[in-house]
């Protein structure tokens, strides 16, 4: 009987819950996956802790890759044993899942199942914020908050790949050597500077272009301080907490600013633009133009560990969940990879 990481109540980390769960055949217009790794991201901590609520019990995880197991009635385009990955299968910390067809893209050669994985749901959420709320143009600033998580720094990538001048924040020197590494411009360390002035000061006190913030609660103030007029706000996260109802004057006094609270469901709507902005990220890690980093591995029994890891915000890069490893075969999962 496979196994799969149950929620049957909401709460911290602990609510966790290893059991046997087979997602049984799929269905008309489903595929059934041997799932070889799933993605761990805040919108699984959101379901865990009931700021997105879903009916209980449910098996907790959205992002993966493996290969096709079984093929429901009515698919087309997938055999058996293909190379597959996906964003949005609800279920897929598991060792087996049953997805919608029209949720699962084709892996190319040269991209490992892991890595695979890791893309999807971060790089076509970065891939999105450079490329579908606003059009990119050369000389532009953009502000990353966090640009040393897995998002960060694939934001950063992408907005350099797009002629965008990049300011990333972080919190150590670690994280600031990797943020200089994917390209970053200027990269500030929230426990030494204040990114506010060093944004006005990188820009010539004019301010950035664009903020990506998912960090939410606690940048929110400083993030509508580092805009120039009519720059724009992109809040894609709340990993400090959500943003307070605020004063919508407040951005007319900061120049006409802009807000948006954008989600990649509604970026990924059709199987076209799926395809086009997985294909967009894939495509470029499998000509080496992206880079993907992982941060850590755990075996899928450890889920909990890795939900500890990722709101203490003690990691860089992806958190991946193994579910052919038993708990003991890694020795050290929390040691980036």
């Amino acid at each position: 009987m496979p196994h799969a990481i149950l929620i049957e109540r909401i709460g911290g980390p602990e609510v966790l819950a290893l059991a046997e769960r087979d997602p049984g055949a799929p269905g008309p217009g489903q595929i059934r996956i041997r799932v070889a790794a799933a993605g761990v991201n805040f919108i699984d901590v959101y379901f865990r802790t009931g700021l997105y609520p879903r009916p209980l019990p449910f098996v907790a995880g959205l992002e993966g890759a493996g290969r096709v197991e079984a093929i429901g009635t009515g698919v087309d385009g997938f055999a058996v044993g293909d190379r597959v990955a996906w964003a949005s299968a609800p279920g897929s910390y598991a060792q087996a899942v049953v997805a919608p067809a029209a949720s699962i893209v084709r892996v190319p050669d040269g991209v490992t199942d892991e890595i695979a994985a890791a893309a999807m749901l971060q790089g076509m959420t970065a891939h999105y914020l450079v490329h579908a709320i606003r059009t990119p143009e050369r000389g532009d600033w953009a502000l990353v908050h966090a640009a040393a998580g897995g998002t960060g720094l694939l934001l950063v990538q992408i907005a350099k790949r797009a002629g965008l001048h990049v300011i990333g924040t972080c919190g150590s020197a670690e994280k600031a050597a990797l943020v200089r590494e994917a390209g970053a411009d200027v990269v500030v360390r929230y426990d030494a500077a204040d990114f506010v002035a060093t944004a006005r000061e990188a820009t010539g006190g004019r301010g950035v272009d664009v903020v990506y913030d998912g960090v939410g609660r606690d940048t929110f103030d400083g993030s509508l301080a580092s805009l120039r007029p009519r720059g724009l706000l992109a809040i894609f996260g709340q990993a400090s907490g959500p943003v307070p109802p605020f004063d919508l004057q407040r951005l007319n006094a900061g120049g006409s600013l802009l807000v948006t609270r954008p989600s990649l469901a509604h970026f990924v709507a059709t199987r076209e633009e799926l395809t086009m902005r997985a294909g967009a990220v894939l495509g470029a890690v499998a000509d080496g133009s992206l880079h993907v980093r992982i941060g850590a591995r755990f075996p899928l029994a450890r889920a909990a560990d890795a939900h500890r890891a990722l709101e203490a915000r003690e990691t860089t890069g992806k958190l991946l969940l193994l579910p052919s490893s038993r708990a003991g075969n890694l020795e050290n999962p929390t040691i980036p990879a």
